[in-house]
């Protein structure tokens, strides 16, 4: 599927209330007052164009044995709460990241923008600061700071790309009344629209910064890769673009796979074959899934998003950080044919125990490198969650920044109903989500596809 290039839009950002900025700068945000101009945003921000190379997460790589071989990859920096915007103790804040890039002559910035009321309700070690209605504390402390950061004319000419509260509108169609993996917490907010509000805001507030692309989380083939999950999706991710005030122009792709294990491409197996009459769909490791890899569901999935009224000209960006699934353990070829979960298992790259495991995951290993328009309709591989932050504590640990203790970055864990009551596969001593974890980095350098 060939990309339709996208037509050249420079947006102006306009102003209702004018606040001061450091510098003495005034910036504009909302409104119809005044505007600034920037470039045009081009159809793929990554096309030809360095990418900012986060010196605190680079510096934490170069510091593990080994670690220097890919210490200078780029990353997203997470902007999982308020106190991340200025800096929370003496890590950097927003513009002191956008200032670093512009002494690296960088031309790309990869945001994370996570902090959603109610935040992943369907698990517990990414939960955050806000509670499910301080929707407008979302707005006005979260997501309007970074906005007008974001507006500064010295960053004029950065591409920022923008990565929109991954893990939070999936849980809107798979974990609501109806499922059998249901919560109560994804009940809340389903009710309450603050997830759709929430979306639709930011995706207003920061598309209105010329210079912003905005790419929504879109989960991974292992969550909405089925058939009662793939359309309903689409719907979702529409009514949030749509939602307090936004339209789908504000939207410039999707991303999938972000801080997640599927591999990129299974290509030992694929959906159609069949093993003695049965589907490979039928085997425990694929369970009726349309979708055996990441690549092949970005794609369709785009195509989805479009019938369900996004731009024809929206790019994927697929997150490839820990989905190498490289070592000794991976295979070389097909699985034996004496049955078709035989065949599946055998032949499988990705090691997981089930696919809905998502913490901390033994035997996982960096994927491909960070690198623009790799395949039709892709914008690029990009390594959003940096290889070496934890996913979640192994137990639970006593913190101020609103994180919980889930069971699934337990080790010792049997599972649940999410991931069919199969062990965690996570790895153990795992710190806080966001946290350095040594022995992960080691494992992820161990295991790597390409290797290192």
């Amino acid at each position: 599927m060939s990309r339709i290039h996208r037509r050249s839009r420079t947006l102006m950002l306009a102003l209702t209330t004018v606040l001061a900025v450091s510098g003495g700068t005034a910036l504009a945000l909302d409104g119809a007052a005044t505007a600034r101009s920037a470039a045009a945003r081009v159809d793929n921000p990554y096309a030809g164009a360095k990418v900012y190379v986060n010196p605190e997460w680079s510096a934490k790589a170069a510091a593990e044995p080994g670690g220097s071989a890919v210490a200078n990859r780029p990353t997203g920096v997470w902007l999982d709460r308020i106190a991340a915007i200025e800096g929370a103790g003496d890590a950097m804040g927003l513009r002191d990241h956008l200032d670093a890039a512009l002494q690296q002559r960088a031309k790309v910035v990869q945001l994370v923008i996570y902090n959603l009321p109610g935040r992943d309700c369907a698990a517990l070690a990414s939960n955050g600061e806000l509670g499910p209605t301080e929707i407008d504390r979302y707005k006005k402390d979260y997501i309007d700071p970074i906005a007008r950061i974001l507006a500064d004319a010295r960053y004029a000419n950065l591409r920022i790309v923008t990565t929109v509260e991954i893990d939070s509108l999936p849980n809107l169609v798979t974990n609501t009344s109806g499922r059998p993996t249901a919560t109560p917490e994804c009940d809340a907010m389903k009710a309450n629209g603050n997830y759709v509000k929430g979306v639709g805001y930011a995706l207003k507030q920061l598309g209105a910064v010329p210079n912003v692309y905005n790419y929504v989380d879109a989960g991974h083939h292992g969550w909405i890769g089925w058939d009662d999950n793939f359309a309903a999706s689409a719907q979702v991710f529409r009514q949030a673009a749509t939602a307090e005030g936004s339209t789908v122009d504000n939207v410039h792709g999707f991303i999938t796979n972000t801080a997640n294990y599927s591999a990129l491409k299974e290509e030992n197996f694929k959906i159609g074959d069949t093993v003695g009459g049965r589907s490979v769909r039928e085997s425990k490791w694929v369970d009726w899934n349309r979708y055996t890899d990441e690549l092949s569901f970005a794609q369709a999935f785009r195509a989805q998003l479009v019938s369900a009224g996004f731009r024809s000209d929206i790019g994927m960006l697929i997150d490839t950080s820990r989905n190498g699934w490289g070592g000794a353990a991976r295979p070389t070829r097909p699985g034996p044919t004496t049955d078709v979960n035989s065949y599946v298992d055998g032949g499988r790259y990705d090691r997981r125990v089930h696919v809905g495991n998502w913490c901390n995951q033994s035997g996982a290993g960096l994927g491909e490198r960070p690198q623009a328009a790799p395949e039709p309709g892709i914008d690029a591989y990009v390594w959003m969650k940096p290889p070496g932050e934890s996913d979640g504590a192994s137990k639970e640990i006593p913190n101020g920044e609103g994180k919980g203790f889930d069971r699934m970055c337990d080790p010792t864990y049997g599972g649940n109903v999410r991931n069919n009551y199969n062990k965690s596969g996570a790895l153990p001593g795992a710190p806080l989500s966001g946290h350095w974890f040594s022995a992960q980095f080691q494992e992820l350098l161990k295991n790597a596809h390409p290797a290192v």
